[in-house]
């Protein structure tokens, strides 16, 4: 390679030397000292949630989300604290095969909602991963005009192992939510499919999302997911596409006529829209208010408000009985050593689960 800087006709020219490439990483980085997060007491948490203060609220869900022991008691304090200020508020479940558009779907009926006011939470549950535990937590990317909207509040949740569709904490979430004076509260579901029912047992009104050419009535003869449903919705209605919706909403009105009648004396209805081209979404909030004026009239709002907060109550117990077996001394010691004795195929499961209750029973009786 030629060096013209080296030719006597540019003798009086001077190269400096280049400098090293820096690094990728700031150096200085590590030697720099984070500032830590201060930790709020319950009485700042509950006072900045009451004056709808959207940074605290997410630290509140962060708190109640978190798996850490320490962090439990406090947690439960803000729940109580908030209780009283919350069930002022209309829950609508949306659930829906993946792919079928319930975030793009949100995103509408969001906006759609709040041209009459109010404030609006939308609680995106995401499916965890089974062998790295993580969670994208992508679904708020879908919703880009509802997320910047300033009457919105979207929290992405990850199901962290809990089965049904939704978090295990998503119910406390609803509290702190309406405690913060949000009206109107979506709880999306991960979008697993027809045994995803957990989210009916926290929400008012259950919106089934589907799309053409899924299947047959068959599929509505199911159990689970269908027969839950309050309403059923066909997507992508538009273009080409329109007949089919219109085929498979009458294939899912006959398959509703194979179910009993449901408790609330209320028959599900199957509309057509389209969330991409915003067609049809006047009419299904149409549905949802005549579901909730209805039920409200006949007494079943009331009655499925309070065999909600029962079945909690039920789900709060187990989750208690769980912490409280785990995190015993005495199991603790003992419970690798059991594992690797079934895992050896010394004993079976079923004898190593009665002998791990049986020492935690005997470790409880001790105590007293």
């Amino acid at each position: 390679m030629e060096h013209p800087e080296n030719n006597e006709a540019y003798k009086g020219l001077t190269v400096n030397k280049g400098i090293d490439q820096p690094a990728t990483i700031n150096p200085y980085l590590k030697a720099r000292k984070r500032p830590k997060r201060r930790q709020f007491t319950a009485g700042e948490y509950v006072e900045g949630i009451l004056k709808g203060d959207i940074t605290v609220l997410s630290q509140a869900v962060t708190l109640i989300e978190s798996v850490k022991h320490e962090h439990q008691a406090l947690a439960q304090e803000v729940i109580e604290k908030c209780l009283p200020f919350s069930g002022n508020s209309v829950r609508i479940g949306i659930s829906g095969v993946p792919g079928a558009g319930k975030s793009t779907s949100i995103d509408v009926f969001g906006l759609h909602v709040l041209e009459k006011g109010g404030k609006l939470a939308v609680l995106a549950i995401d499916p965890s991963s089974e062998r790295s535990k993580g969670s994208i937590l992508g679904d708020k990317t879908r919703m880009e005009k509802l997320s910047v909207h300033p009457d919105s509040f979207i929290r992405p949740s990850p199901t962290a192992g809990s089965l049904g569709g939704v978090a295990r904490k998503t119910r406390e979430t609803i509290i702190l939510c309406e405690a913060a004076g949000f009206d109107k509260i979506f709880v999306e579901t991960v979008g697993v499919g027809q045994s995803e029912t957990a989210v009916h047992s926290m929400v008012d009104f259950f919106l089934l999302i589907q799309l053409a050419g899924t299947g047959d009535e068959l599929q509505g003869i199911k159990r689970g997911i269908m027969e839950m449903a309050d309403g059923i919705i066909i997507n992508k209605a538009d273009g080409d596409n329109l007949e089919k919706a219109k085929l498979a909403a009458a294939q899912f009105r006959n398959a509703l006529h194979l179910f009993p009648a449901p408790e609330s004396g209320w028959s599900p209805k199957v509309l057509t829209y389209s969330g991409y081209y915003n067609l049809g979404i006047k009419e299904i909030w149409d549905m949802v208010g005549e579901y909730m004026e209805f039920t409200q009239k006949n007494g079943y709002f009331n009655y499925k408000r309070n065999e909600q907060a029962k079945y909690w109550m039920y789900e709060s117990i187990n989750d208690t009985l769980r912490e409280t077996f785990y995190h015993n001394p005495a199991v603790e010691k003992m419970l690798n050593f059991t594992e690797q004795q079934v895992l050896n195929n010394e004993i079976s499961s079923f004898v190593a689960a009665k002998r791990m209750m049986d020492l935690f029973l005997e470790n409880l009786s001790a105590k007293k």
